[in-house]
């Protein structure tokens, strides 16, 4: 897997320092995708901008990010990957910096944009790199600790960026990349520059670039304001929807009669591939959306501060990070479609666990089925990016690694949409629907007066009372339709083929 045959792989100490680098990177990117969430009122409120507007240090990096994942295939094959890698590490401590600095919103959403085109790279990469390090039997620990950090990051995110916003300054958000992007990014190319691939000139797909800009764009602004907009109550969405629509119909006719295209669709020739992918979607989108739900849940409904809800659901990393190890040990012994259902069924079970929630349960209750979560995730996402990276032949992991990430990461995008629309509006209608059948509110209203409420406070605490109600009964059934979203993504990965004995990555068909 390296560009001079004479070059000696990585054993030990380097394979080590190499491996922890590399996780580091994709930590930091997924981190960063998620960290300013919970930031964007201290920001608005900063750069004397509406919290609405505010939501565009979300959106541009978002559609920046999601522009540029696909491409990494031909960044790779171009300029080789170790170099992508630096640079792009590079780009993302510099514009990192200018983001923390930035002294208008304006600058700072162009800033976001810069900044998510030089991450969207970084997470395929450093996949596509663990596996290029690595001996082939030994890739399912690589894609172990790689599913750890892409994990973790994203319950990580909410909390830090909310610590950091209430007690230091929003900027520190950005600040704290820097160090952590130096070091990487120089610390990696020496250590990985003499394993970068041949590179090759390969025409510039200027089509097919501006038809990916045009389509990823349109859609990625259609799912980041689709709510704010009421869906497709507005005109600017619909428009967003038919661009979206016509630009991925001529991208994919274009791309696939294209010589060299700017991104290789042909991987999804590979069955084994394409169902992974399809299952690895649907899986991380029902969980990914969870994570959205829950928190909005505990602020909105149950009295939780923004940094108690993350604390509740913090707890998915600890068992996580336990045992990734003991899955990737796991992935190299047994067929990894077993794997791959039993981690997504569990993590179906933990969805259904959660629909047992009520008004009255308590923070451990919550965070429990966070721990547990944690236990199977490994299973999935090691398991289903061994069968996924598998499946392709060596040449064309960079180019499925960036398909698998940008699908995967607009999977959630769209689910968290869905759901969180969805659970607005299904708590509306509870709320209604309860609201009709209170038996003798007048009744209910006058004991309350009786107790020493005034007619106002009691209308009020029974206002609540049936708001909490129905936000409590639109909740579970998110969980419902989650954990039907799991199981069938569980079974859906038996359509892909049975992965060969000593084809762990890049040899399997």
């Amino acid at each position: 897997m390296t560009a001079d045959t004479d070059v000696q792989p990585l054993r030990g100490a380097q394979l080590l320092m190499a491996t922890l680098l590399l996780g580091l990177a994709n930590f930091m990117v997924v981190l960063d995708s998620t960290i300013a969430n919970v930031s964007v009122p201290h920001i608005a409120g900063s750069l004397a901008v509406s919290p609405s507007q505010g939501t565009w240090v979300i959106t541009s990096y978002n559609v920046a990010e999601a522009i540029t994942v696909p491409l990494t295939g031909w960044l790779a094959q171009r300029f080789g990957p170790v170099r992508v890698f630096a640079f792009a590490m590079a780009g993302f401590g510099v514009f990192s910096m200018l983001c923390g600095l930035a002294p208008s919103f304006a600058m700072l959403v162009a800033f976001r944009v810069a900044q998510g085109f030089c991450g969207g790279p970084i997470m395929p990469m450093s996949q596509t790199l663990l596996l290029h390090i690595f001996p082939r039997n030994r890739a399912p620990q690589a894609m172990g600790l790689w599913s750890m950090t892409t994990v973790v990051a994203p319950i990580a995110g909410p909390i830090l960026g909310g610590l950091i916003s209430d007690n230091i300054h929003w900027s520190w958000i950005f600040f704290i990349n820097i160090p952590v992007a130096a070091f990487v990014g120089i610390f990696g190319y020496r250590a990985l520059i003499a394993h970068d691939t041949p590179t090759r000139r390969i025409k510039v797909d200027g089509v097919g670039l501006a038809l990916l800009v045009v389509w990823v764009g349109a859609l990625q602004i259609m799912l980041d304001k689709g709510k704010e907009l009421e869906w497709f109550a507005s005109p600017v969405i619909i428009t967003l929807a038919v661009t979206a629509a016509i630009g991925f119909c001529a991208f994919l006719i274009w791309e696939l009669t294209e010589k060299n295209p700017i991104v290789n669709l042909r991987v999804f020739r590979h069955r084994g591939f394409s169902v992974a992918v399809v299952t690895i979607s649907l899986s991380f989108g029902a969980f990914f959306s969870s994570v959205v739900v829950l928190p909005l849940w505990l602020q909105t409904s149950m009295g939780y501060t923004a940094t108690w809800a993350g604390y509740a659901g913090c707890f998915t990393g600890v068992l996580a990070v336990v045992m990734s190890p003991v899955v990737a040990g796991l992935a190299q012994r047994f067929d990894p479609r077993y794997l791959t259902f039993f981690g997504v069924t569990w993590m179906g079970l933990i969805s259904l666990w959660r629909t047992f929630y009520t008004t009255d349960v308590g923070f451990w209750f919550i965070a429990a089925p966070q721990l547990a979560l944690g236990f199977g995730m490994p299973f999935f996402f090691i398991a289903t990016n061994t069968i996924a990276m598998g499946s392709v032949n060596p040449e064309e992991t960079a180019a499925a690694s960036g398909l698998s990430n940008f699908l995967r990461t607009t999977g959630a995008a769209f689910a968290t949409s869905i759901m969180t629309t969805s659970w607005e509006n299904t708590a509306s209608a509870k709320r209604a629907m309860l609201a009709g059948e209170l038996n003798d509110p007048a009744g209910t209203v006058a004991k309350m007066e009786a107790a020493g409420f005034t007619h106002t406070q009691a209308l009020a605490s029974l206002e609540r009372m049936v708001q909490q109600q129905g936000t409590m009964l639109s909740t579970t059934a998110m969980f419902w339709a989650a954990a039907a979203v799991f199981i069938f993504a569980a079974c859906f990965i038996w359509l892909a083929p049975r992965p060969r004995p000593g084809a762990a990555m890049g040899g399997g068909h």
